[in-house]
């Protein structure tokens, strides 16, 4: 019976010898590759972190020189920022509120390299909508009207549609496009909620323009018409 057993252990044994044998290679790269990709995402995951906290500390630097109104610390942080950890939200939004301080300051030139820089650097799409608003607004300000137009036909975000239409009538009002800037900011006000603040604001600039916002027909009231009601 002894004997018996032994026979059939070492049968097991011979057939793990000849499986391993046959798949060891590949089970072992697989492995190795499976473990690499944990240490891979581990470091990433670190990385990330260490960035960010990194990053943080350097807002902080920005906050501190904005709130002094030290326009020179400022520019260095800005820069240092930046320089060394451009991809972090931390970044994006450093840059944003040192260019909104720098423009307040007089220092139209770096705010505009600073909405710029986010404009087109910014990994977040959110930050990168917020960047080009204002930059359409300080362009516009430079009397730079097709660079602001350009800035606003950029890709936005759905949820800032309103607030793009918005701008582009700011900039064709200050233009002398009235008509063009009617539509867009009819185009801006129906888009609005209708309980939004925001709303009761370019309502106003509606009536500037000889409109009566409440009165006008909506956008998909007026393709209704044009369609005879058919969708």
């Amino acid at each position: 019976m002894a004997n018996q057993l032994d026979l059939e252990e070492q049968e097991k044994l011979d057939d793990l010898k000849h499986f391993w044998k046959q798949y060891g290679n590949l089970i072992t790269w697989a492995l190795i590759a499976v473990f690499g990709s944990i240490a891979a995402w581990n470091g990433w995951q670190h990385w990330q972190r260490s960035q960010a906290t990194q990053a943080a500390v350097l807002y902080d630097e920005v906050e501190r020189a904005a709130q002094a109104g030290d326009i020179a610390r400022l520019e260095r942080a800005l820069t240092d920022i930046r320089d060394k950890f451009a991809g972090t939200a931390q970044t994006q939004q450093a840059v944003l509120l040192g260019a909104k301080v720098l423009y307040e300051k007089g220092k139209v030139e770096a705010s505009r390299d600073a909405l710029t820089w986010v404009a087109g650097k910014a990994s977040d799409e959110g930050y990168q909508a917020v960047a080009r608003l204002r930059l359409a607004a300080v362009l516009m300000e430079g009397k730079r009207y097709d660079e602001a137009l350009a800035q606003l036909n950029e890709k936005f975000p759905p949820s800032f549609a309103a607030l793009v239409s918005d701008r582009k009538g700011d900039v064709l009002a200050a233009q002398g496009k009235s008509a063009e800037a009617r539509t867009a900011y009819q185009t801006a006000y129906n888009t609005m909620e209708p309980g939004a603040d925001y709303r009761r604001l370019v309502e106003v600039k509606l009536n500037a323009l000889g409109v009566d916002a409440q009165a006008a027909p909506s956008t998909a009231a007026a393709s209704a018409a044009g369609t005879g009601g058919k969708p």
